[in-house]
C-alpha cells in the first residue's frame, strides 16, 4: 500500500502572553512550560499525523510573535497559510478585543489560491482560570461579526481542547482541497468517529461552536 504526504502549513498569532507558544508545545509535545519566553519573529514546529491508511499530514505549525514591532513582518510569515489560529488570553479583555485587529491583518495579506478568506479558528485560552473578562456571548458575537470559522475555550495548562482543536481545523483544511478527495471523504468520517459536533452552540462542555451556523 502506497503512502501519499501533504503538506499543510497553519498560523498562530494573537498578542503577546496569551499562550500562543504553549499552545504549539502542548499540541506537537505534550508539554507544558510554566517558564515563559517571548518569541522573537517566528518559531516554527513540524508534527506528522496519520490521517488515513494511504494519506499522511505534515502539519507546520508557525508560531508568530504578538509584539507590535515584528507585525510590519507578518505579510511574510502568512504566505501560504492554509489556516490560521487566533487567541486570546480570557483573563485580559485587551487581548480579547486586539483579536479582530490580527483577523483583518491576516485578510488584508493573505488568502487561499482561489481567493477565499484564509479558515481561522478563533480560540479563548485559560479557562482553566476563575477570573474572566470576557463572556461566550461576547466571544459568539465577534466570532460571527468577524468571519471566523469558529471558537472554543481552551486550557493549554491543563491540555483542554488542544487535539480536538487542531483536529476540527485540520478537517476543514482537507475539505478545501478538495483535489485530495480520498482526504476529503475521510473529513466526513471522523466527524461523525470522533463525534465532534462541529454545529453546535453555544459553546461550553467541550464542543467548538462553528460560526454563522
Amino acid at each position: 500500500m502506497n503512502m501519499t504526504e501533504v503538506l499543510f502549513k497553519v498560523i498562530v498569532i494573537g498578542d503577546p502572553t496569551v499562550g500562543k507558544t504553549s499552545f504549539v508545545q502542548r499540541y506537537v509535545n505534550d508539554s507544558f512550560r510554566r517558564d515563559y519566553k517571548g518569541t522573537i519573529g517566528v518559531d516554527f514546529a513540524l508534527k506528522v499525523i496519520k490521517w488515513t491508511d494511504t494519506q499522511t499530514i505534515k502539519l507546520q505549525l508557525w508560531d508568530i510573535a504578538g509584539q507590535e514591532r515584528f507585525t510590519s513582518m507578518t505579510r511574510v510569515y502568512y504566505k501560504d497559510a492554509h489556516a490560521c489560529i487566533v487567541m486570546f488570553d480570557l483573563t485580559q479583555k485587551p487581548s480579547f478585543l486586539n483579536t479582530i485587529r490580527w483577523k483583518k491583518d491576516l485578510d488584508s495579506k493573505c488568502s487561499l489560491p482561489d481567493g477565499s478568506l484564509v479558515p481561522c479558528l478563533l480560540l479563548a485560552n485559560k479557562c482553566d482560570l476563575t477570573h474572566r473578562e470576557v463572556s461566550q456571548n461576547e466571544i459568539e458575537e465577534l466570532c460571527k461579526e468577524h468571519d471566523f470559522l469558529g471558537w472554543t475555550e481552551t486550557s493549554v495548562k491543563n491540555g483542554l481542547m488542544i487535539e480536538e482543536s487542531m483536529r476540527f481545523l485540520l478537517e476543514e483544511i482537507v475539505a478545501k482541497n478538495s483535489e485530495l478527495d480520498e482526504l476529503e471523504a475521510s473529513y466526513q468520517r471522523s466527524a461523525v468517529k470522533n463525534g465532534v459536533r462541529l454545529r453546535e452552540g453555544p459553546n461550553s462542555g467541550g464542543i467548538i461552536s462553528r460560526c454563522g451556523c
